[in-house]
């Protein structure tokens, strides 16, 4: 596997790749510590909100699109699928080989994005935002909510391309705009895969309202909900990752490469 990794890695090498996995984060972060560094009296739970809200609604059904369909347009121009299909290694690992690749590059941009923030905060608004391992929680629960997204993208591409993905993947940020961040989706977010980095990522902030000195935890921790909507997601999730990974997998192995009038 590791070597399946690396011949990834290599294929990305001048490639628009690279620069967006890095790129991306950093001037998100800029935009997020420079927009809030012109207000004042910005409380933790809004900054902590509107960093993951952002993130998770506006840069990861974009990001989760273009690096799938990236990812396989590099195989289609490598003489249209032919070399990669051809290999002898087994279908099941170059599929997964792709998968880890997206999911590992997903993970370093969110990860870079989530540094550049805290530094920049840091040097900014010193003090105002202290809650970082609520953060780090909600950026782990991001994560995971993206996993079933890559799987469905990386279908797509394979099947009918860079068009449908992105295409699709625009879609998905206009659902996950109104499913993810707003009321209206409070009933059927646990139906939209769209919106589910954002909406798991934001359940840990009702914790920074809990503060010292408090006689009771915030409505959101003393009713069960936050609990009660992590119980509905993760189920959620992990049946759609099941379901299109594994139907992936399955289609994937016998695929001849796609043809010209596909």
């Amino acid at each position: 596997m590791i070597s399946i990794l690396s011949s990834e890695w290599i294929k990305t090498k001048r490639t628009a790749i690279r620069w967006l996995i890095v790129l991306v984060p950093v001037l998100f972060s800029l935009a997020g510590v420079g927009y809030i560094s012109l207000r004042k009296s910005v409380e933790e739970i809004y900054i902590f909100q509107g960093f993951f809200n952002a993130w998770g609604t506006l840069v990861v059904p974009i990001i989760s699109s273009l690096l799938s369909a990236f990812l396989v347009q590099e195989e289609e121009l490598a003489g249209n699928f032919t070399g990669y299909l051809s290999t002898s290694i087994p279908r099941k690992f170059l599929y997964f080989g792709k998968f880890l690749t997206l999911f590992l590059f997903n993970m370093v941009s969110t990860v870079i994005a989530l540094i550049m923030f805290y530094g920049g905060m840091n040097i900014v608004s010193p003090g105002m935002v202290n809650g970082w391992g609520i953060f780090i929680f909600a950026m782990i629960l991001e994560l995971f909510g993206t996993l079933p997204l890559l799987a469905i993208h990386l279908w797509l591409s394979f099947i009918w391309g860079t068009g449908t993905s992105i295409g699709i993947g625009i879609g998905g940020l206009v659902t996950a705009a109104i499913a993810g961040s707003t009321p209206l989706g409070d009933k059927v977010w646990m139906f939209i895969p769209w919106a589910w980095p954002s909406r798991l990522a934001k359940l840990p902030g009702a914790y920074l309202e809990f503060t010292a000195g408090m006689n009771m935890p915030p409505s959101e921790i003393s009713s069960s909900a936050i609990l009660q909507q992590l119980i509905i997601g993760v189920p959620a999730v992990s049946i759609c990752l099941i379901v299109f990974y594994i139907g992936g997998i399955i289609w994937f192995d016998k695929w001849e490469g796609r043809k010209h009038y596909e």
